[in-house]
């Protein structure tokens, strides 16, 4: 008897699967698409689909509904309920489509890129603020490694 089985196992556990859906919806939410295989992305389009519904309802308890699917990842839920849903304010279904891509060469499964329908906008100050300061903190490291020379240089003249 299979009981209590719904939907697609994917020859994983329920643990492994609910893991595997919950990475791959906050794949897609954060970089917009994804490659998979064909199978993995039509047992992931549901769960997405219901929390972009969740999300245009912009209640509390979608927030946390959506919160506890993406394992209370606050970055993904504010993307979601932010660029997400303004992209889609005019849909009521058909948020994603499948894209098929070429056989995977290690064991030839069927590989899709998965998508939004519409083009959403992400707002990429966070992400501009955090390659400014790599930036900032490249050069002042340049700075202190050639301070470092010049004075280890001095040491080494000062021995002689």
């Amino acid at each position: 008897m299979n009981k209590k089985v719904f939907g697609r196992k994917l020859s994983r556990s329920r643990p492994a699967r609910e893991a595997l859906f919950t990475s791959l919806a906050k794949a897609l939410i954060k970089n917009g698409k994804i490659v998979t295989t064909r199978a993995k992305a039509k047992a992931v389009i549901p769960n997405v689909e219901k929390m972009i519904t969740l999300a245009k309802k912009e209640s509390l308890a979608g927030r946390r509904r959506v919160l506890g699917i993406l394992d209370n990842s606050k970055e993904e839920t504010s993307i979601l309920f932010g660029s997400v849903v303004k992209a889609f304010s005019g849909k009521t279904s058909g948020f994603t489509r499948i894209v098929s891509l070429p056989r995977r060469l290690g064991d030839n499964a069927e590989t899709v890129r998965l998508e939004w329908t519409e083009k959403v906008e992400y707002e990429t100050k966070a992400k501009e603020e955090k390659k400014a300061k790599k930036v900032e903190t490249k050069e002042v490291k340049k700075e202190v490694k050639k301070v470092e020379k010049k004075s280890v240089k001095k040491e080494v003249k000062s021995k002689k």
